[in-house]
């Protein structure tokens, strides 16, 4: 696994996406089964579904002593509102990926990687489409498998899901990273 000192995750979207439990996971997974330090913050409107949310995490090696997003190495976008709200964000040579179903409008990406992995379909090929994040989640993890080992974010989302949702959500979470990793060539 590469050591970072800081390495910063925003998933962003609406209410009902699980843009939440997302972060719950890779902050579980990062801390507890990875041994890092991590912190997950939320934010959403007033709204408990449907309204704007954004889940962020950060991951270092040292001490966080700031606990929020600062500028993104990764920004996960699921609808425009997330993308128009947050892109000017992310780092430069940061990477952006977007559900192309939810996203019209992206700007020229002369300063970031853009990846359009359509997780909403995705999830409809796996019979379920709650099963959106968890396909997010093996998608995202595709991107930062250098940081964490695939075996504490999957121990992680075992412990997180409903039993009877298990074996769902961890063939969302392989159609998520299958796709990325057969989609795209992946810098290092």
């Amino acid at each position: 696994m590469t050591r970072h000192p800081r390495f910063e995750i925003r998933i962003a979207g609406f209410g009902g996406q699980g843009v939440v439990t997302i972060g719950k996971i890779l902050g579980t997974a990062f801390s507890i089964h990875g041994g890092r330090n991590s912190v997950n913050t939320q934010s959403y409107g007033p709204e408990s579904r449907g309204g704007a949310c954004r889940s962020e995490v950060v991951v270092s090696d040292g001490e966080i002593n700031y606990p929020y997003v600062r500028k993104a190495d990764v920004l996960v976008a699921l609808s425009q509102l997330a993308l128009d709200t947050y892109v000017d964000d992310l780092k430069d040579g940061g990477i952006l990926v977007i559900d192309p179903q939810a996203i019209k409008s992206v700007p020229a990406p002369e300063r970031f990687r853009l990846y359009p992995v359509p997780t909403l379909a995705i999830a409809h090929e796996t019979g379920d489409v709650k099963y959106q994040n968890t396909v997010v989640l093996g998608a995202l993890y595709a991107f930062i498998a250098d940081l964490i080992r695939e075996s504490d974010l999957l121990e992680t989302l075992r412990e997180s899901v409903p039993p009877a949702t298990v074996d769902g959500n961890l063939a969302a979470f392989e159609k998520g990273k299958n796709f990325v990793r057969s989609t795209f060539v992946l810098e290092k």
